[in-house]
């Protein structure tokens, strides 16, 4: 039970890192945040007045923050918000968190596209780009493409209208809202004469057999878009399988998918025709990224 008498900064973070020190590897620091949420503050400021006494109201709110996170609610839905290619997006129990190793394929469509700054002059990388993004979810990966190459023509979709409206808001927050996001069902609602340079998905990979399903924060992240039927690769399939109406001749498909599922996407690309099939490691030297070429006959 945490201790509210003349409670100062730093000892709200200390016995808040204590409570969260048998759940989370990084139990300061959610301390910190659920604390600098609950003064309506910046971390900064906790740090900047460490002696300064809280308010029992204010001891109350963080109380009831770090108890959602000792049951296990990840921050990210506590804070409504997650830091994704250094932009501030906001988050809600119908996407899934955005997660650092997303980024990779970020960083995968500009390596192809040659992108060098933000003039986009010269090469590949014109306003002329077209992409897809699908089960964007908060809109992450599209919104991060827009911020660094804002002449691109961006698509985003997901079949569930609540991660669209959150998308929205997210561009709209971002100042980024030529990105057009709207709700599909992968390819549904999608025009069958558009062609793009690249298609990118984080789409659903778990086996929902997959213990890992029932520990960490993905207890908390909806299963429609994590769990997907034939052990994972459903929707990985079909995408791959869609895609190729749409895609331009030496269009780009990218997948993250599981660590241990490269070499199964990789032949279901092969399979379909795809060509340049190749994985990409994560940051923790994991193969998380799968990207192939189409080229039409």
């Amino acid at each position: 039970m945490l201790s509210s008498q003349t409670c100062s900064i730093a000892s709200a973070i200390e016995q808040g890192t204590i409570a969260l020190s048998q759940l989370s590897d990084s139990a300061k620091l959610d301390s910190q945040l659920l604390l600098a949420f609950a003064l309506v503050k910046n971390v900064t400021y906790l740090l900047t007045w460490p002696e300064k006494v809280i308010t029992a109201t204010q001891f109350i709110v963080f109380q009831q923050l770090l108890t959602r996170r000792v049951n296990g609610e990840p921050i990210a839905y506590i804070l409504g918000e997650k830091e994704f290619w250094s932009l501030p997006l906001k988050v809600s129990s119908a996407t899934l968190i955005p997660r650092p190793d997303t980024e990779i394929l970020v960083e995968q469509v500009l390596t192809l596209f040659t992108y060098h700054d933000k003039s986009n002059t010269g090469g590949k990388n014109s306003q002329n780009i077209r992409g897809l993004d699908l089960g964007t979810g908060t809109g992450a990966i599209a919104l991060a493409l827009a911020s660094e190459c804002p002449c691109w023509q961006l698509d985003a979709v997901d079949f569930n209208q609540e991660a669209v409206e959150l998308a929205q808001q997210n561009a709209k927050n971002l100042k980024l809202t030529h990105v057009k996001i709207y709700q599909s069902d992968w390819f549904s609602q999608i025009d069958a004469i558009e062609k793009f340079d690249f298609i990118i998905s984080n789409p659903p990979y778990i086996d929902g057999t997959d213990q890992h399903l029932t520990q960490g924060d993905v207890r908390f992240e909806p299963k429609s878009a994590l769990v997907a039927d034939e052990k994972g690769f459903k929707d990985i399939r079909l995408i791959a399988e869609q895609a190729r109406k749409y895609l331009k001749n030496n269009g780009y498909l990218l997948f993250e998918h599981g660590f241990e599922q490269a070499e199964k996407v990789r032949q279901i690309l092969i399979d379909l025709g795809y060509d340049q099939v190749q994985s990409f490691k994560d940051y923790a030297n994991n193969d998380r990224i799968t990207q192939a070429t189409w080229l039409m006959n």
